[in-house]
C-alpha cells in the first residue's frame, strides 16, 4: 500500500505552504478531506489522472520524489 502513498512529497513541502497544497489536491482530484488522508496514506489506488494532477502540484513548490511514506 505504501507505494501508493505521497507521503514523502508531502513532508517536503514548506510548513507554510501545507495547507495550501492540501487545498489544492483536494479542488484538484474533486475529494473531501478524510478522501485526501486516505490518498495520501496510500490506501486508494491513485487513477492515472489523479496521479498526473498530484505530481504536477508538488512539481509547482519543485517537489519530484514524492511517491512512497518516506
Amino acid at each position: 500500500m505504501t507505494k501508493y502513498s505521497f507521503k514523502r512529497g508531502y513532508n517536503k513541502i514548506p510548513q507554510g505552504k501545507v495547507k495550501e497544497v492540501r487545498e489544492k489536491i483536494i479542488t484538484a482530484l474533486g475529494i473531501s478531506k478524510p478522501s485526501f488522508y486516505s490518498r495520501l496514506r496510500g490506501e486508494v489506488i491513485p487513477k492515472i489522472t489523479e496521479y498526473n494532477a498530484i505530481e504536477a502540484i508538488f512539481q509547482d513548490y519543485g517537489i519530484e520524489d514524492i511517491w512512497g511514506d518516506k
